[in-house]
């Protein structure tokens, strides 16, 4: 399957904005149903949190994408990059493990025909969904409707019940996976 160039996205790199992510997997295939895979998506928010300097507000990991609401600390930062730095561990991770099992089935699912070349893919090509939160007023809002993905697609009946989010950090649970950066502290 050969496929067509990817198209660009706009993306407002505004100092003080926060930014609402959604990145989807590839085909929009349910990827992210393992526990081992859902590790790799925590590992590389926490590692975004450090190495870009950001802060996290809110995250949850669907079955085939993941929401995130973060903040970058600095006045200079670029979306794109942050969103590299949130993708591409989770998808080299995959590589590898797929690799490893010698899965020649699921490497060849998730790789991508360009004209001049073949690639994984464990994402969706493309900056996914980026918007920017500017008013703080709305940032509870965005938190609430990332919780309520879960429960929305009838996975759980409370956004606590579903742990591979951010609900429960802000439910006051202490045994959370990656604890989250207070928007208003």
């Amino acid at each position: 399957m050969t496929l067509t160039p990817r198209k660009t996205r706009r993306s407002w790199d505004e100092p003080a904005h926060a930014h609402f992510l959604t990145y989807s997997c590839f085909r929009r295939l349910p990827l992210l149903t393992r526990d081992r895979t859902r590790r790799w998506v925590l590992d590389a928010l926490a590692q975004t949190r450090q190495k870009r300097d950001v802060e996290l507000w809110a995250y949850v990991i669907m079955p085939e994408h993941v929401h995130v609401l973060l903040c970058p600390r600095g006045s200079d930062y670029e979306m794109r990059r942050i969103l590299v730095a949130l993708k591409r561990p989770v998808s080299d991770a995959a590589r590898r493990y797929l690799e490893h099992m010698e899965d020649d089935k699921w490497l060849e699912r998730l790789s991508a025909e360009y004209p001049s070349r073949r690639i994984f893919r464990f994402w969706q090509p493309g900056g996914g969904f980026d918007h920017n939160v500017f008013r703080e007023k709305t940032v509870p809002t965005v938190i609430d409707y990332i919780h309520a993905n879960p429960v929305r697609r009838g996975l759980v009946a409370h956004p606590t019940d579903w742990p591979w989010s951010s609900a429960r950090f802000w439910e006051g649970w202490s045994d959370v996976p990656l604890r989250m950066d207070d928007p208003f502290g």
